[in-house]
Formats: structure tokens, sequence, C-alpha cells
């Protein structure tokens, strides 16, 4: 989504009730501390996560610059402001130091990377032992049918764009058994994979 249209799009999108749900668990995996949101698009999920975590600060990071212009807008409305940091930088090659995080967490950015492994194997770089990891995506429906009924009722009410970013995405995103091996792959071998809902997944630590 590196298109300022793009970014519009989805921003437009209310994706409240999915965020609070991943900020939730967040909170229930007892993440605190020092937090890295990997992929934060328009950032409000670390908005959301100095909101209900006292003890926390968030760098957040994007490679997406029209993302990272909303998100500073959103972070210029907020009391918790100086809690939260946005950066350019790469999901698949971050700029930032092995094991430097308490909490590394990245929701619905997997399915936009031609090698998922990439994040996954920075995430767990710079996760410091005993860490606490939540990745959560979408999966990918079992049939071009079920993509049409899940576009029509999370979707059916956005603009043409919107709902064609939604389909693209389902068609993009992994099964849960492609990406329990990917993680394992990549050393995750502890976390736990959740079917959370009908279009998303989760990898966590601890499980």
């Amino acid at each position: 989504m590196d298109s300022a249209e793009e970014a519009s799009a989805y921003d437009e999108v209310d994706y409240s009730t999915v965020n609070r749900a991943f900020v939730e668990r967040l909170v229930s995996l007892g993440a605190r501390g020092r937090m890295l949101d990997i992929g934060t698009g328009p950032g409000d999920i670390p908005i959301m996560a100095v909101e209900s975590i006292a003890d926390c600060e968030v760098v957040a990071v994007d490679l997406a610059p029209s993302m990272l212009e909303l998100a500073e807008k959103r972070r210029a409305r907020s009391p918790h402001a100086v809690r939260v940091e946005f950066r350019l930088d790469d999901a698949k090659a971050l700029s930032l130091p092995d094991a430097s995080f308490d909490a590394v967490f990245s929701n619905t950015i997997l399915h936009h990377l031609a090698d998922p492994r990439t994040l996954l194997r920075e995430a767990r770089r710079v996760l410091k032992p005993g860490g606490i990891l939540l990745i959560r995506d979408l999966h990918r429906p079992s049939s071009p049918a079920r993509v049409a009924e899940l576009v029509e009722l999370h979707a059916g009410g956005e603009s043409a764009l919107g709902r064609e970013m939604f389909r693209a995405s389902l068609c993009a995103a992994l099964t849960p058994g492609e990406l329990r091996v990917m993680a394992d792959e990549c050393g995750l071998t502890a976390a736990r994979l959740i079917v959370d809902t009908d279009r998303h997944m989760s990898l966590q630590l601890p499980g």
C-alpha cells in the first residue's frame, strides 16, 4: 500500500473492533515495556496500545510514507503521543538491534510480503528472550466462493477499491498450515498458532 490512494482507502475502513481485539490479546499476554509494531499502517494499534498499557512505549515502523503520514496525524492527536514513535523502516530487514524489545507485534502484514519468513525472522531477532510475540494475519479461504462470501460479509459496504483490496489480501494470505511450517523454519517452534476468526489467525508467545 505505497500509494496515497491505497493508504486513504485502507484508512477509511473501520477496523476498530478487530484492532481492539488485537490490543486486548496483547494485554492478556502481558505485553509491556519497550514494544515494536512491524508494519504499523496508519498507526491505530500503537495508539490503542499506549492507551491500554500504562507501562509501555511503542516504536512503530512501516515502509510506506503515505501510511506514516496518517500515523503521525493520529499521534499528534493523542494525549500519549510521547510514548509512540513512528519510523520509516523495512520489515524484511529492520535497522534495529538484536534482542531490543520486550514485545514485538504485527497485524495483517504477512500477506503483503513475497516471503513472509523475512518478517518472522526479523521479529524473532529483535525480540528479547522470554518476550511477548503476537503476529496476526488473514488466512486464505478454501475456495473463490468463500472469498466472495467473506468480502460481502466484511467489506460489502466499503468502496470498490476497499473491497478489491480485501479480496486481494484474502487470496494472498497463507493457510494456517503454511504459516505453521514457516514459523517452525524461522525458529518459532514454541509459538502457538491460533485461528482467531473466520478470516484471522495468530502466532503468539507465550503459547
